[in-house]
């Protein structure tokens, strides 16, 4: 009787510790799926090249585009560098129509740029504003905040932005 109980209760004991290994494997393999989800969601942020898609910031009439070529350096544009890009969606009465061939500003991207002062500035997305030949802004209105790096050489777009960075 005595040994009934005891094999009895060595059954339960091993079930229950069973069942809490098999718990415990479990948690740890959905941490691991975690952290290899964490680790797989972060993506390296680099230059805007050829066939990015980006963000149209103004009222041009485009809502997005796809990079062609970066006028600037062989790999890629980054803040304040000025590209030539294709109009992928755009307004019905829009300025600016689907397939067109325009020359845009990058006022926002996700890869990080270091400032004089030693801080890094960095955005969600990669933005464009869209300007002509020679430089001058396609809209009237800028969206968004826009780096006060295009100082230098877009003050037009700044005089546009809503908020500057």
């Amino acid at each position: 009787m005595a040994a009934a109980l005891v094999s009895k209760f060595s059954r339960v004991g091993r079930l229950l510790l069973g069942g809490l290994g098999n718990n415990i494997s479990g948690l740890l393999s959905t941490s691991n799926e975690i952290m290899s989800y964490n680790f797989l969601s972060q993506q390296q942020r680099t230059f805007i090249q050829m066939r990015t898609v980006l963000k149209v910031v103004d009222n041009s009439g485009a809502k997005k585009v796809m990079c062609i070529q970066s006028l600037k350096g062989k790999k890629g544009a980054r803040l304040g560098d000025t590209i030539v890009a294709s109009v992928k969606e755009a307004m019905p009465n829009g300025k600016v129509k689907k397939g067109k061939v325009v020359y845009g500003v990058v006022v926002r991207a996700a890869m990080q740029r270091g400032r004089v002062d030693g801080s890094e500035v960095k955005f969600d997305d990669n933005a464009v504003v869209l300007v002509d030949k020679q430089g001058q802004p396609i809209g009237t209105r800028v969206f968004g905040p826009v780096p006060h790096e295009l100082r230098k050489k877009h003050v037009k777009i700044l005089t546009l932005a809503q908020h500057i960075a």
